[in-house]
């Protein structure tokens, strides 16, 4: 008896945005199997419901004499992503199709020019075939001239006969690894580059002018840094890097031997352009080290109850500090130890992440534990007032591997830091994945360190302290201070810029006319004066303004109250604004030692 499960999936209409998925179940004991699709997608800790976009079903006896013969199978509903289907335990086929039109990497989407499917979105779970192998045929709409030239993509291994005209073929060992490998069915630019024998593959969608080769100098570095600090065993022999490009957009979502990316598509070098790395390609160099370090920390290391996680429904964790938060420490701190980035600029972009928690209210009511236990709602569910009443786990988390890292090497002189303990992760729990309690990181410390880390994560991941870093980051050759902020889009680092006199406290965004307030922060003068979300500030004592005249009005007002004048829900309203000066929310790192940084980081160019 066959025990493999057999998905076919056609791309049969891009203009509707749809695929069909044909799923053949071999021969089986049970009077009825039920189907399931997931609600959430391992890595994003949000219920999308997936099933949502499974537009019609049916069942048929597999394996009939004649055409005429092939009788339609009972098949219920029983919640909003479980099917159960009357098989008398016959092989059966199951065809459905799936509207497919969000433009994420957490789900699937399909245009004229590629189809990105993720398993959770697409691939009907069988009971009592977790474990069973899965082989997946992909096809193409032949009469459709515009997917003539796609060609499928995918990290999943290839079938031995894969040589073929049907399509393409690839095989899993089971349910779980089957759904770990997106999918992009289209046109597409690739570039291969080897690390120490691991083969990597850049994907981006589409035909561009990007310069590929610049990308792929710049992460070998980089992916090199990762291979060496979990060291052997080896994860992985062969990863692909998937990115889909946009006018607009980000994202990243790791899997074991790949990474789904969003990104603008204009943001990224193009051949023949000036050498210079801009903020924007930083930050993509960044999403990559950030999802590829998880290939270790996540996907192998993870929190017990994310061995094997139920996805029907939320599981939850206190320890998403621990894994997006220590992940955001290296997805930057690797990039200036390799040499891709200066110190300075390092450092720069350490202070825009405190910066954003200096002004986060919510960092001094929600813990960084309580942060990863609520991601289901409160973080992946933010509404405008989630700067007062939250903390991000991947910000605080990442200072506070940053303070981690400094109080391992002080307490152990230098002999220990996160990199050590990192391997300790690898070594204890990866390799075998067999899941962290909530207890891990002080436990290996005081174990295998004999360092007592519990007060310090009782302060910073238990409490709503914030990380002592003025005292810390002496340690690594560094001064931590602080300032007003410069402008409307300042977000920290060192600046030569004139501060800002007065602050208003609101997040402002232009309107047809006027200013529309997308952000009110706590304890400031915004809040206070009583100006709300979506009001739309149109004069300040009298004066029209736009964001720059704003902030010159406010600095040169010489009483300690203003009028404000605004639009709320089409009334016309004037308010009195007291003058407040700026607080130093924003920070900057100065370098006071080079040597020290530079043998903190262990800068290997």
């Amino acid at each position: 008896m066959p025990t493999a499960l057999r998905y076919t999936l056609t791309i049969s209409n891009w203009r509707a945005h749809q695929f069909i998925v044909v799923l053949h179940i071999p021969e089986h004991s049970e009077n009825t199997l039920e189907l399931f699709l997931p609600s959430w997608i391992p890595g994003s800790y949000m219920v999308r419901d997936f099933a949502k976009s499974i537009i019609d079903i049916d069942a048929t006896v597999s394996e009939t004499t004649t055409e005429e013969e092939v009788a339609l199978l009972p098949i219920t509903k029983l919640d909003k992503q479980t099917w159960q289907i009357g098989t008398q335990g016959k092989p059966c086929t199951v065809r459905y199709s799936v509207y497919a039109n969000d433009l994420s990497i957490r789900s699937a989407f399909i245009n004229d020019q590629y189809a990105f499917i993720n398993g959770t979105s697409a691939f009907l779970k069988v009971s009592g075939f977790e474990n069973a192998g899965c082989e997946l045929n992909i096809k193409l709409n032949e009469n459709d001239p515009t997917t003539a030239n796609w060609k499928a993509y995918t990290s999943m291994p290839t079938r031995l006969d894969s040589a073929s005209s049907s399509g393409w073929h690839f095989v899993a060992q089971n349910y779980d690894e089957f759904i770990d490998h997106p999918i992009y069915v289209g046109i597409a630019d690739t570039h291969c580059f080897n690390v120490d024998g691991v083969s990597f593959t850049l994907l981006f969608s589409g035909n561009n002018n990007i310069d590929y080769e610049r990308i792929a100098q710049d992460l070998t570095p980089i992916c090199k840094h990762h291979l060496d600090l979990f060291g052997t065993p080896r994860a992985i022999d062969n990863y692909l890097f998937m990115t889909l490009l946009a006018d607009n957009g980000f994202g990243g979502l790791e899997h074991k031997y790949s990474t789904a990316l969003l990104y603008p598509r204009f943001d990224l070098p193009q051949v023949g352009e000036s050498s210079k790395k801009t903020d924007s390609y930083i930050t993509f160099l960044s999403l990559c080290s950030h999802e590829f370090f998880h290939t270790w920390h996540v996907k192998r290391i993870k929190p017990n109850v994310m061995v094997n996680p139920d996805l029907s429904q939320e599981t939850y964790t206190n320890q998403l500090w621990i894994y997006e938060g220590f992940t955001s420490f290296y997805d930057d701190v690797t990039l200036a130890r390799t040499g891709v980035i200066e110190p300075q600029k390092y450092l720069d972009i350490v202070a825009q992440n405190v910066s954003r928690l200096l002004q986060n209210a919510g960092r001094l009511k929600q813990t960084a534990s309580e942060s990863s236990f609520d991601a289901w709602t409160k973080f992946y569910k933010q509404d405008a007032s989630a700067t007062n009443n939250i903390v991000s786990y991947y910000t605080k988390g990442g200072v506070i591997a940053l303070g981690l890292d400094l109080l391992l090497r002080k307490e152990s002189n230098d002999k220990v830091g996160l990199d050590t303990l990192m391997q300790l992760l690898w070594q204890h729990y990866g390799i075998d994945e067999k899941g962290t309690p909530d207890s891990v990181i002080q436990d290996l410390c005081k174990t295998h360190f004999d360092i007592d880390v519990s007060a310090y994560l009782d302060q910073v991941v238990y409490g709503t302290n914030d990380v002592e870093l003025a005292s810390l980051v002496r340690e690594m050759g560094v001064e931590y201070r602080t300032r007003p902020r410069v402008s409307s889009d300042d977000k920290g680092g060192i600046t030569s810029q004139p501060a800002i006199i007065n602050q208003l406290g609101a997040t402002l965004k232009p309107a047809s006319f006027g200013l529309t307030v997308v952000q009110v922060f706590e304890g400031l003068a915004a809040m206070d004066a009583g100006i709300l979300l979506n009001d739309v500030i149109i004069a300040l004592d009298g004066h029209i303004v736009n964001v720059q005249k704003f902030q010159r009005l406010l600095d040169n007002a010489q009483a300690s109250t203003v009028e404000i004048t605004l639009i709320r829900d089409g009334r016309l309203i004037t308010l009195p604004l007291n003058v407040v000066k700026a607080r130093p929310d924003m920070a900057y790192f100065t370098i006071t030692d080079e040597l020290k940084l530079s043998k903190w980081l262990g800068r290997k160019s």
